[in-house]
């Protein structure tokens, strides 16, 4: 089956739910951080209390899963699980290095790392040309700022961005 742009996108989206909707469903229970607290000589959090291993997995598992029902195998979800992470963690970390709390809004940041990190991985794998990898950055920018507010009135996220 032929990987569509939208395929990608929903992958995107499902590693970035994920793990709000993990904390969502678990509470409190096993919201271990990656960072295990740790600052750096700024004293600022290395990436922040939000960021967990329940989070990160999930994102990892929501991917994949959703990769192999779409028909394209588990490997591009897990690749593009991973890399929506790792743009979330970067996000994160710049964040912190501004000062800015944990679920503080910084728009573009919020959304530009998470969408742009996983698409340029997948991009050869996948067959994505650059003119793709542009309108899914700008389509998930603009996505994650329409789903975020529905989110946070139906009570799924405690802050809207």
């Amino acid at each position: 089956m032929p990987t569509t742009a939208l395929s990608v996108l929903a992958l995107i989206l499902a590693a970035n739910s994920a793990p709000v909707l993990t904390r969502l469903l678990l509470g409190n229970c096993c919201r271990h951080p990656l960072d295990a607290g740790r600052r750096l000589a700024d004293g600022h959090p290395l990436f922040g209390p939000s960021k967990t291993y329940a989070g990160l997995l999930s994102a990892l598992l929501a991917s994949t899963v959703l990769a192999a029902a779409l028909g394209m195998g588990w490997r591009p979800g897990l690749l593009i699980g991973a890399c929506a992470m790792l743009g979330d963690l970067f996000s994160s970390f710049i964040k912190r290095r501004l000062g800015l709390p944990p679920s503080a809004q910084a728009l573009g940041l919020d959304q530009i790392p998470e969408s742009l990190f996983p698409l340029l991985a997948s991009a050869p794998l996948l067959e994505l040309a650059w003119s793709q990898v542009a309108v899914l950055t700008l389509a998930f920018l603009v996505l994650e700022l329409l789903l975020s507010r529905l989110a946070f009135r139906l009570g799924i996220r405690r802050h809207p961005y």
